[in-house]
């Protein structure tokens, strides 16, 4: 968290406040959170322009004149946030950019101190393994090339909607919301799903991200997402069984259950979502 829809909704919320504005500094107040370029690649970007803002999978760039990109990775707790330069800065600020105008800075806040930067010179997805090592957008792949995916894999399906190498930005809410929509059991191995199958999760992997997106993401209570003007998202309210353990089904009524798959919480209806005989 964020995940795909969360960050789309802060890059749209970005972009239109940083393209054309003059960076007149960047003040990193976190050291760790800066992973590579360094210092002085940062002071670099002073007075080149913000050419455009973006996602690539679960992170945002930045994309800067003279072929330079930030690129944030905001993990659990990272937050993208406007202020005057004279508003005094809390504790959790880790990162602030200043720009020529005068107008407001924009403030990185990380409680959890998760998240991460990368200064990069150069075309982004060439510059680091983080980005390029990235699979399709799921938004944009097709269904011959989805099918390979699903296909090539032995793991179980849910993992393997989780797997940033074979699709970019999908976290477990969306992989729960997505496998519910297509009655898929999260422990269903991925080679094994038939035809039908393949492209009932296909359109519903597509179906839930965009109505995500339209809904500006989900703001849960233990991360406290937010866009980068401090609006909620509002997809949470449409949430069919990611955090909500116990309480029935709203298709069948049978209570939703939570157990670990490959490590995660997954949440389904042990009805709707029938486990696989193997």
């Amino acid at each position: 968290m964020p995940e795909l829809p969360e960050v789309e909704t802060i890059a749209r919320s970005l972009a239109p406040r940083l393209k054309g504005r003059s960076v007149a500094g960047i003040d990193l107040i976190y050291g760790p959170l800066l992973r590579t370029g360094g210092r002085k690649a940062l002071q670099a970007l002073r007075g080149r322009r913000v050419l455009g803002v973006r996602r690539r999978g679960k992170m945002l760039l930045i994309e800067c004149e003279g072929a330079r990109t930030l690129v944030f990775h905001l993990k659990m707790t990272g937050q993208f946030f406007f202020a005057a330069e004279a508003t005094p800065r809390d504790k959790h600020v880790r990162l602030v950019i200043r720009f020529g105008d005068g107008r407001q800075e924009l403030r990185f806040r990380d409680v959890r101190k998760f998240g991460f930067l990368l200064c990069l010179e150069g075309e982004p997805e060439k510059a680091c393994a983080e980005l390029s090592g990235l699979g399709p957008e799921p938004l944009e792949v097709g269904l011959p090339e989805f099918r390979t995916i699903l296909k090539a894999r032995r793991g179980r399906i849910k993992s393997v909607l989780l797997d940033q190498a074979r699709l970019a930005g999908v976290g477990n809410i969306y992989a729960d919301e997505t496998l519910f929509e297509a009655r898929i059991h999260p422990e269903t191995p991925a080679s094994s799903l038939r035809a039908d199958p393949v492209e009932r999760l296909y359109r519903s992997l597509r179906k839930i991200l965009a109505a995500a997106v339209e809904a500006g993401g989900s703001t849960l209570a233990d991360a406290g997402y937010r866009d980068a003007a401090g609006n909620a998202g509002e997809f949470q309210f449409d949430h069919k069984v990611y955090g909500r353990t116990g309480e029935p089904c709203l298709v069948c009524g049978t209570l939703v259950k939570m157990k670990r798959v490959g490590g995660r919480s997954s949440h389904f209806c042990p009805q709707c979502q029938r486990r696989p005989r193997l």
